[in-house]
């Protein structure tokens, strides 16, 4: 066992995990997994560049997670830096913030690296269960871009389009600089058509109704799988590896449309990042799992930070 640190940036959130790994059992051991929403990509979409305060906020939480790497003793550390930072003209500021802070470069990665990493993190521990049928179907709903990944033992096709929850919400619920509240109609629709097109795209490169499990992962599917639970605090056991219907995912999806910020606030286990954001987060879900086929969404804690350590160790 190697005592890694696995640090994923994405275009909503910045996540650590610090653990001892074991890549040929699968087994992890946990001694620190964080998550702080830092917005990198705000704007992203509009301008092409990662805005100063977006990246101070992003540099606050790095120096947070390097105090915790350094409680923690870890061997190896990796970070990785996914949809915002590959489309932003001034990536380099953020290379260099992060450099100076942690003392390694992130890895822009690309979506297919993306994919792989976070199949093997929501796959290694599924293998050997009678109840999930392969091949397994991951599909990982971020801030900027969704990947899908097709597989059994390994990865059979991978995709990255450029949907997620932070540029849907931004490109068409945004009204003058604010988030309409509610959600409008019209949003809506241009959301659905967004991710019918890049559903197309997908099908291009990965057969997305071939798979027999649909796994589903990061904070939209999860506080999908909270509101579904009806948890009253966000409960990373009870949600990993439960499972929600697509009738389920309707339901939610419209109850999240027809309210207010305040209202979807007030669902206990809602992390105050996602409030604006989990509207179209739960629009692309429902539009996957009609699209594919399935009838449920096995839902993992486990994703790209566990990919990422299992890389490590």
């Amino acid at each position: 066992m190697t005592r890694v640190a696995a640090i994923d940036c994405g275009t909503n959130s910045i996540r650590l995990l610090v653990a001892d790994a074991d890549p040929v059992t699968g087994e992890l051991v946990e001694y620190a997994r964080r998550m702080e929403i830092v917005r990198l990509g705000q704007g992203v979409d509009r301008t092409g560049r990662l805005a100063p305060e977006a990246l101070e906020r992003t540099f606050a939480a790095c120096r947070d997670y390097a105090a915790v790497i350094a409680e923690h003793g870890a061997e190896k550390v990796r970070f990785v830096a996914t949809s915002a930072s590959r489309d932003a003209e001034n990536r380099d500021d953020f290379v260099r913030g992060v450099l100076d802070i942690l003392g390694v470069e992130p890895e822009v990665i690309s979506g297919d690296q993306e994919a792989a990493f976070s199949f093997a993190g929501a796959t290694k521990e599924l293998t050997g269960r009678d109840d999930l049928a392969k091949p397994y179907l991951v599909v990982d709903i971020g801030g900027g871009s969704t990947e899908f990944v097709v597989g059994d033992d390994r990865v059979r096709a991978a995709r990255s389009v450029d949907i997620g929850c932070v540029r849907m919400t931004e490109r068409h619920l945004v009204r003058d600089g604010v988030v309409a509240d509610p959600p409008p109609p019209e949003g809506a629709d241009a959301i659905r058509a967004d991710v019918a097109a890049a559903l197309d795209l997908a099908e291009e490169t990965v057969p997305l109704a071939s798979a027999a499990t649909l796994v589903g992962l990061a904070g939209t599917v999860t506080t999908v799988a909270a509101i579904a639970l009806g948890l009253e605090e966000y409960d990373s056991e009870a949600i990993h590896h439960s499972r929600v219907s697509l009738e389920q995912v309707r339901e939610i999806t419209a109850r999240l449309l027809a309210s207010t910020h305040a209202e979807r606030a007030a669902f206990g286990a809602m992390h105050p990042g996602r409030v604006d954001v989990i509207p179209s987060g739960a629009l692309i879900l429902q539009a996957v799992m009609e699209r594919t086929g399935a009838r449920e969404v096995v839902v993992s804690e486990h994703d790209i930070l566990d990919g990422i350590a299992f890389s490590l160790a």
